[in-house]
């Protein structure tokens, strides 16, 4: 075989293999899902592994988590289609349809989110309501934040106490379990944080109820989902949407996926469910 018939077989074995790796890569797309980073890194990336796994199987390609900064990334990431699904809080989905030019679709939440709550925390056994935060060093969770900063300031406002004008020092903590931490370390007065972190902490017994103590519990609200963009095929999207509904407790896996998502089971959700999300924030001044 002449020097010139080998490099030409050579040529034509790899353009082979590239071919066949691009056909491979065009083959297995990557799903990137993120969320909002309301808890730990640690944290967000155990509840995400076994849903991840979960939706590799029923979508029949790969699924990655995509951890980001801050929620203001999370709303960026969706808008821009870096990712193609998000777990959000009703006020950055609200962000997200505003960001997006009405293009982010919600389509699942949780059961618990159709009446969610806050709640605020205190190891200052002198507050007992709302009007005693006046003076105090209260911390929030993220200024994007529905359960740890929209509704709770929303709810004060409605209880005659101004956070910018009545607390000595509002503080921004980023996360509600980084809320509880700062509560329990004496930073601050009180806290305000999503129920359904406060219930797991004081479940696990992460947390001292004999110094640290919920106060007050506000009334519900629509919360977080799960979100799309609206540029995502239609096939794909009812196949994500009935993977998720189908998830029960009557399975080892389901279970295991639900009760990291703090969820009984998802239901479907729609973007009028958030009107009232978006109300509050721009009643607050906040969007």
């Amino acid at each position: 075989m002449s020097p010139k018939t080998i490099m030409w077989n050579l040529k034509s074995l790899l353009t082979g293999a590239l071919l066949l790796c691009a056909a491979s890569a065009f083959a297995q797309p990557v799903f990137r899902v993120t969320a909002i980073p309301d808890e730990s890194p640690t944290e967000l990336a155990r509840k995400a592994a076994p849903l991840m796994k979960y939706l590799e199987g029923k979508l029949g390609i790969k699924v990655e988590f995509t951890p980001v900064t801050d929620y203001a990334a999370a709303v960026e990431a969706l808008a821009n289609r870096k990712v193609d699904m998000a777990w959000f809080g009703g006020f950055t989905f609200v962000q997200a349809q505003i960001r997006s030019g009405g293009k982010a679709v919600p389509i699942v939440q949780r059961e618990e989110d159709e009446k969610f709550r806050s709640v605020f925390i205190t190891s200052d056994p002198a507050i007992k309501q709302l009007a005693d935060l006046k003076g105090k060093d209260v911390s929030f969770g993220s200024q994007s934040s529905t359960s740890g900063h929209l509704m709770p300031r929303s709810f004060l406002l409605q209880a005659g106490v101004d956070p910018d004008k009545d607390f000595r020092r509002v503080a921004y903590s980023g996360a509600h379990d980084a809320t509880i931490a700062a509560v329990v370390a004496g930073k601050v007065q009180a806290g305000a944080l999503n129920i359904s972190v406060w219930e797991k902490f004081v479940a696990d017994k992460k947390v001292d109820t004999s110094k640290v103590i919920a106060f007050y519990t506000t009334p519900t609200y629509y919360d977080y989902n799960w979100t799309v963009h609206a540029d995502m095929p239609a096939a794909v999207r009812e196949k994500l949407t009935q993977a998720l509904l189908s998830l029960t407790r009557n399975d080892p896996a389901g279970k295991e996926i639900l009760e990291l998502q703090r969820a009984n089971r998802f239901v479907p959700t729609k973007a009028e469910n958030y009107k009232g999300i978006e109300t509050a924030a721009r009643s607050a001044g906040l969007l």
